[in-house]
């Protein structure tokens, strides 16, 4: 598992970690059951506060991404299908969401917005 942290990234560490791992997650990168890195192990790799990775584990744990057993490490969780669609599905509405925002400013319509995703979709 490969984490890059931006230090000039507007977003918190701690969520940088935990979208990091949650993307590869739902991508099937990391299997149900998989080990995850101890806290202590992350943060040693990362270079940052053992306090941050603890955060971003608990973040993950709360969303039902990883679960924990005490002197065991964390793991990742069973994953229901129809959940990760969701997740999937509010992920594209979100960045969708954002193209429109983008096009509406430059004026590009829904038919140019729409063979411009043809195009990529095709690729």
């Amino acid at each position: 598992m490969q984490i890059i942290i931006s230090n000039s990234s507007k977003e918190p560490i701690y969520e940088q970690i935990t979208n990091q791992i949650k993307s590869s997650i739902l991508a099937g990168e990391l299997q149900e059951g998989t080990a995850i890195p101890s806290m202590r192990n992350l943060a040693k790799d990362l270079h940052i506060s053992v306090i941050t990775t603890k955060r971003a584990y608990e973040e993950l744990e709360k969303a039902g991404f990883i679960y924990s057993i005490v002197g065991k490490g964390s793991f990742v969780a069973e994953q229901n299908l129809d959940v990760i669609r969701e997740k999937k599905l509010k992920v594209i509405e979100e960045q969708l969401s954002a193209v429109i925002t983008n096009s509406r400013e430059i004026g590009l319509s829904l038919d140019e917005i729409q063979q411009l995703l043809k195009i990529l979709y095709e690729e």
